[in-house]
């Protein structure tokens, strides 16, 4: 199933609303929009918008979104469009305008209102703590991982330093929120003038192990009070 097709089938069934219904109401056949929902039929953006605005999806633009971004978060091809079936119903007569400014921002409304609710945008930070992009996530029940979506970062792994632990330059690494150490996890800390990841392990008397290695692993001794721990990585996304 494509995600465009996951959105309308999860706004019909929260509407309650046959296929038929919608179907009726598009324009369409019952069987388009099943092909639709199980992510058979590739269909072209302006067939999709007119699919959810008769679902009752609402506008709201948002101008840190690229339509290129908004794209690539939803399966709408990039390709030629697929030739549809002839449908016993009657055709829509009203043409599509050219595209416009303001008919591409009422477009990043559209899909950012219906994806709001299941992908949140993430930034992407390097070592020197500056946003280089960002990255589409899903989120469950408003959180990423259980935390705030606003208090997740990606932290772009800038060597090789961690590769004994399976992390390698290049590799983006899902960082949630946590400020107390956590022994056998691999953190994001604030050590000297530069953030960097290390695997944790408890000394007691308030001393942390800081472990790393790119073949060997290597460890160094530290006070607590001498790092700041930014938060628990969760996750590993590995450049190809």
């Amino acid at each position: 199933m494509s995600r465009l097709g996951d959105l309308i089938l999860l706004e019909r069934t929260r509407q309650k609303l046959t296929r038929k219904q919608v179907a009726r109401k598009c324009g369409v056949s019952e069987g388009y929009i099943k092909d639709v929902e199980e992510g058979r039929r590739i269909i072209q953006d302006d067939q999709a918008r007119r699919i959810l605005r008769m679902l009752g999806t609402s506008q709201r633009s948002e101008a840190d979104f690229s339509l290129d971004e908004i794209a690539a978060t939803v399966d709408l091809s990039t390709f030629a469009p697929a030739k549809p079936a002839p449908v016993p119903v009657q055709p829509k007569p009203e043409p599509q305008p050219a595209a416009t400014a303001q008919s591409k921002e009422e477009q990043s409304g559209i899909w950012l209102d219906a994806l709001s609710s299941v992908l949140r945008p993430v930034p992407v930070m390097n070592a020197g703590w500056i946003q280089v992009s960002r990255r589409m996530v899903p989120i469950q029940d408003g959180k990423i991982e259980g935390a705030k979506p606003d208090k997740v970062v990606y932290f772009l792994a800038p060597d090789d330093s961690m590769r004994a632990m399976r992390i390698e330059k290049g590799d983006l690494v899902l960082v949630v929120p946590q400020t107390l150490p956590i022994d056998g996890a691999i953190m994001l800390v604030e050590y000297g003038a530069h953030r960097c990841l290390r695997r944790i392990k408890l000394l007691g008397n308030s001393n942390i192990l800081l472990q790393s290695g790119d073949r060997d692993l290597g460890t160094e001794s530290v006070h607590i009070s001498d790092i700041k721990l930014v938060g628990k990585a969760v996750r590993v996304e590995i450049a190809l």
